[in-house]
């Protein structure tokens, strides 16, 4: 079955004029944070679920474990199979839909294979040898010093403290050979602007073909022709442009360096070349704003970027620019990213979280070992274990976050 409910998305948290969103009490959950999505009509959910029916069909019995985790994910689908007790069945929500519509009749098993352990994995606390999706930072800087972000951290942007910087292509080679053909998710972003690695182009073009969910955030700040052909090349999955505001003043006091004519023009610049050059691309453009007080509404948005984008998305505020400061949460339930994703930094460290974006908890460095074994490692395993004990508050930063 197909769910209306959303899922995943690329929400960013927090801000000083923004004092009554910083609820500490209130809890996120961090793969539900669309809070409203429209996108153009597409084949729709129907035939997508027609599609996985017949797949269905043919799918064998057993097998090995990629077989099985595919027929345990499209038995619960169709409802032959329970979720364990107290949990919600594996659904594909609306942004689930629209990816899988674009993909072929072969890479259908790929990415319910990735799905279902991103979907019903962590909430289940179950583990294999790979991270359902790893987020890749190409670059740690930013350009903008946006008011729900940590880049408003002065200790974090200190260029001596160490935070600051890009990675290098050989570190990311070295990432991408050991990701390829074990992990279909990866996403290029973390805690500054991709678009500011001078690499980022020779990346692109490394990393084509070998991810079905391969996905790029960016401001659209710094969009060149040539970048967004780089872009295009690459055959990303997504292509998210974050943007919370359709007009000014509104934008620029949210997205705090940024102009919105300049990165509207370089949106429509995107546009325009897919449309000439790659006409036939399977990428999802989507805009995606943090909603806050002043970021307006959703009709608002889809006027202004409706236009150029394929989505246009709201997704809710989670606060995390100051996490180190904020009192204790109180939270004792799993945080359930260790189970999801892992981060790798500009330098190769490897972190269990972006919430902890000064790297508290890293579980260390792909340079030293790489990104399977440390996902397994017993640092990291640790801390899964003290949050399933519920032993949460014995972890710092996590004593101090309201995700699960």
């Amino acid at each position: 079955m197909v769910s209306n409910a959303f899922a995943g998305g690329e929400g960013r948290g927090g801000c000083p004029i923004m004092t009554a969103m910083g609820d500490p009490k209130k809890i996120y959950r961090k793969h539900q944070s669309f809070v409203g999505l429209r996108g153009k009509a597409g084949p729709g959910a129907e035939a997508v679920a027609a599609r996985l029916k017949a797949l269905d069909s043919a799918w064998p019995s057993d097998g090995d474990a990629r077989v099985r985790v595919v027929r345990e994910a499209l038995d619960e689908l169709h409802g032959r199979r329970q979720p364990p007790a107290g949990q919600e069945a594996f659904a594909l929500h609306d942004n689930s839909a629209a990816e899988m519509a674009r993909l072929t009749d072969e890479e259908l098993p790929r990415y319910l294979h990735y799905r279902f352990r991103y979907e019903a994995f962590p909430a289940r606390r179950r583990l294999d040898e790979w991270p359902p999706l790893v987020q890749v930072e190409p670059a740690s800087s930013c350009n903008f010093r946006c008011v729900f972000c940590y880049q408003t951290d002065s200790d974090f942007t200190k260029k001596s403290n160490g935070h600051m910087g890009v990675m290098s292509f050989e570190t990311f080679q070295r990432v991408v050979d050991e990701l390829a053909g074990n992990v279909e998710a990866v996403t290029l972003a973390s805690r500054g602007e991709p678009l500011l690695a001078p690499d980022l182009p020779k990346m692109l073009a490394y990393a084509r073909g070998k991810f079905l969910a391969l996905k790029v955030n960016t401001n659209a700040s710094l969009l060149t022709e040539k970048s967004c052909h780089a872009l295009l090349a690459a055959e990303p999955q997504t292509v998210v442009f974050s943007a919370d505001a359709a007009v000014e003043p509104a934008y620029s006091q949210l997205r705090v360096g940024g102009k919105l004519d300049k990165v509207l023009a370089n949106v429509r610049l995107f546009h325009d070349i897919r449309d000439k050059h790659y006409s036939k691309s399977r990428t999802i453009t989507r805009v995606s704003g943090v909603k806050v007080p002043g970021s307006g509404e959703l009709d608002d948005m889809e006027k202004v970027w409706g236009g150029y984008v394929d989505q246009v998305a709201f997704v809710d505020y989670n606060p995390w620019e100051n996490t180190y400061e904020r009192p204790e949460s109180g939270v004792k339930a799993p945080c359930s990213d260790l189970w999801r994703r892992a981060f790798v930094w500009w330098d190769g460290l490897v972190n269990p979280c972006d919430v902890d974006f000064k790297s508290h908890l890293a579980v260390g460095n792909v340079l030293d070992s790489g990104v399977g074994p440390l996902w397994r490692s017993a640092k990291y395993q640790a801390l899964r274990e003290a949050h399933e004990a519920g032993r949460r508050a014995s972890c710092s930063p996590c004593n101090r976050c309201t995700f699960i």
